[in-house]
């Protein structure tokens, strides 16, 4: 559709507010070119819908709402001032137009009245489309499932660029999330009861972008009964997240991603059942000290008492202990893990019993929850000092 450069519509404040916070996500704080800095307004008279659109050249959103258009239009408006405008704006209805200057967009509300200076649309980058490949059916359950579980553990390093990405592999009727920073590793396999891939395909794609799906969905979501329907586009090099009135893009990341599963030990010598919030609740209380540190935690496994015992010194500090019962199997041990790494791995989890397995002080230890998802977590312990 083609649309003109002068508009005028009138829509709610709330939807505005909501869908341009939403689309102002993927605007960039630094942007290459000035027009990257806007966000894309486009009035559609003919469906009386307004859609705004942010891109970075990697992350792209786009979100629309319903409105009373009189006049369609094009224009692309600075994103952070535009927000901070609409933001601050009360309740009620707010009326767009540009009809005196093509280039000066004026907000009119109950309260006053703001001229924002835009730049013409024909500047602003498409965001990719891909049109080669027969759409992916993703059961929103599963995937968030799968985010919520794995997510976490993807690294920070942008010298590691395809760690910074989780790793998703497509099957006929499974979906398998990895992540790792290469300290641990967090891998879980969800059912997908939406198939539609015959053959098995993998992507791995920007942690950000996963993060920025998640939050889009919660919205998509809000108090709605109904469930959300998501159609996925995958592409080697591209993806595309639609879901209703939402649509979110992300580039993949490129390179081999590494085999994790060959990390995972076959065989375990101890094997430790806990309550998961009782566990979680003691890391809490003690990572304060440990924070002062260097967020190293011991873990003494008694296999005679049936207790693991947490204990941190920060010499000059203080030092803290806590003590909980455990079902264990296996000779005594000390290990000692990066407290937020433990954390970070229990908050994931959602069943309230985990196993955790060992072998050795050094060795990989992997967590599991005793229900729900199938879920493995590793970790790799720290080194004890004398």
């Amino acid at each position: 559709m083609i649309f003109k450069n002068n508009m005028k519509f009138t829509c709610n404040q709330s939807d505005l507010h909501n869908n341009l916070s939403l689309v102002s996500r993927a605007v960039p704080s630094r942007p290459s070119h000035p027009i990257l800095a806007n966000v894309l307004l486009k009035a559609d008279a003919e469906n009386q819908r307004v859609e705004l659109t942010g891109f970075d050249l990697s992350l792209g959103l786009c979100s629309s709402f319903t409105a009373d258009i009189e006049t369609g239009g094009t224009l692309t408006i600075p994103a952070k001032l535009l927000n901070n405008i609409v933001s601050r704006l009360p309740n009620g209805h707010i009326t767009i137009d540009n009809e005196m200057d093509e280039s000066l967009v004026t907000l009119t509300s109950q309260t006053g009245k703001y001229k924002i200076r835009g730049m013409e649309a024909e500047e602003f980058p498409s965001l990719p489309e891909i049109e080669n490949r027969e759409p992916v059916s993703f059961s929103v359950e599963a995937l968030m499932e799968g985010l919520h579980g794995s997510l976490f553990a993807t690294s920070t390093d942008g010298t590691k660029q395809v760690l910074t990405g989780l790793h998703i592999i497509v099957q006929p009727d499974t979906l398998e999330f990895a992540a790792t920073d290469g300290h641990r590793l967090a891998l879980v396999e969800t059912e997908n009861p939406s198939p539609s891939q015959e053959e098995p395909f993998e992507v791995t794609i920007p942690a950000r972008a996963l993060r920025e799906l998640e939050r889009t969905i919660g919205m998509s979501q809000g108090s709605k009964d109904e469930p959300v329907s998501l159609i996925v586009h995958l592409d080697p090099g591209q993806v595309v997240f639609e879901l209703p009135s939402r649509r979110l893009t992300s580039r993949t990341l490129e390179g081999k991603y590494p085999a994790y599963r060959q990390l995972i030990p076959v065989q375990f010598e101890r094997q430790v059942n806990v309550e998961r919030k009782q566990l979680l609740g003691a890391l809490e209380r003690i990572a304060i000290l440990a924070s002062q540190k260097n967020d190293i935690v011991k873990f003494s496994i008694d296999q005679e008492t049936q207790k693991v015992s947490l204990s941190v010194e920060a010499q000059d500090v203080g030092s803290g202990q806590e003590s909980i019962d455990a079902q264990i199997a296996g000779d005594s041990l000390d290990i000692a893990f990066n407290v937020k790494y433990a954390m970070e791995s229990l908050k994931s989890i959602t069943a309230n019993e985990i196993q955790i397995q060992l072998n050795s002080a050094t060795t990989p230890v992997v967590l599991n929850p005793l229900s729900g998802a199938k879920m493995t977590h590793l970790l790799m312990p720290v080194q004890l000092r004398n």
